[in-house]
């Protein structure tokens, strides 16, 4: 299950600029940068012992399923393509032939048998994902649905004191979009820009749940402008382990670090066949790992610990 070698070499080429020190992060989605399953079986209601309406987190989750379930069969094709799970969106790139799709008929017969057409109409399928993805739900979805959505997001970042609002500003912070003062910003002093510049961070997705869901997730929840659709993985059949050795085949370089943040014992045990940190999210309230909670200065604990000080790292390669 191989990127193709052109996607390959642009992706190596990023991270192997020897000036420029980078920090992949890889997250799992649910319980972690989202809230769905807990607020479905009353387990985040339950952390708090009594202080959260259970039903409320409950009619909340549904209220989810459903907007994900319609995004994905209005939008994502999901209808005719759920047997198909690929672990990510240029799986089949080798079988697209970059045709234009704008005036494309997908009532094609796409379906069984797995042969190279029918390879190629999933990519197409793909590829239309990608590109919706890349527009954004408010260049999909009516404005009635976009209103409920909107309202759906209030409503459970309330519900969650902030979980989903700190969540997308940290992994903002990851990317550097907002770590840095507005002074610094502006600048327009030579060695200022420069220290800016010495750090370019990714952001990957790694699911265990199915892909074209978990891109519909992204899109709800407000992830995607800070998780590309090609950074999505979905480790259903694969595992994690499996994803995570194909990320570090295209980000890995000689100043890349890798940091794994997740609430579930799989990607910790491929975190750390990988050697790689892991930041363990939970409910509890009390807890330093959750959101809000979480932050940048904790991530880069986890990850100076195990690959020494990124301070360091510049003045090394300043010498």
């Amino acid at each position: 299950m191989d990127r193709t070698p052109t996607a390959l070499l642009r992706d190596r080429q990023i991270c192997k600029e020897v000036a420029k020190p980078m920090t992949v992060y890889i997250w799992d989605m649910d319980e972690t940068l989202i809230l769905l399953k807990s607020l479905l079986d009353g387990t985040y209601a339950g952390a708090f012992n009594g202080l959260k309406d259970r039903r409320k987190g409950i009619e909340i989750g549904k209220l989810w399923e459903n907007h994900i379930l319609q995004v994905c069969d209005d939008h994502f094709y999901y209808e005719e393509i759920e047997d198909y799970n690929e672990p990510f969106l240029d799986a089949l790139s080798e079988y697209d032939d970059g045709r234009d799709l704008s005036k494309y008929n997908f009532n094609d017969g796409f379906g069984f048998p797995c042969d190279d057409w029918n390879k190629r109409k999933l990519a197409y399928r793909h590829r239309s994902i990608a590109e919706k993805y890349s527009q954004g739900l408010c260049n999909i979805l009516d404005q009635q649905t976009v209103k409920l959505w909107n309202d759906l997001y209030t409503l459970t970042d309330s519900y969650t004191d902030g979980w989903l609002s700190s969540g997308h500003a940290l992994l903002e912070q990851t990317l550097g979009k907002t770590s840095l003062p507005a002074n610094y910003l502006l600048s327009s002093d030579p060695t200022t820009r420069s220290v800016m510049s010495k750090y370019q961070n990714i952001n990957v997705l790694v699911t265990s749940g199915a892909l074209i869901p978990s891109l519909a997730k992204c899109l709800l929840y407000r992830l995607d402008d800070v998780i590309a659709a090609n950074n999505v993985y979905s480790s259903w059949e694969v595992g994690k382990l499996q994803c995570f050795s194909w990320i570090k085949e295209r980000f890995g370089g000689p100043n890349v670090r890798f940091c794994v943040i997740g609430d579930g014992t799989e990607e910790c045990e491929a975190a750390q066949a990988m050697r790689w940190p892991f930041i363990k999210i939970d409910l509890r309230p009390s807890s330093p790992c959750r959101f809000p909670g979480l932050t940048m200065k904790v991530v880069q604990g986890y990850t100076d610990l195990m690959y020494g000080s990124s301070d360091d790292e510049v003045e090394e390669t300043e010498d």
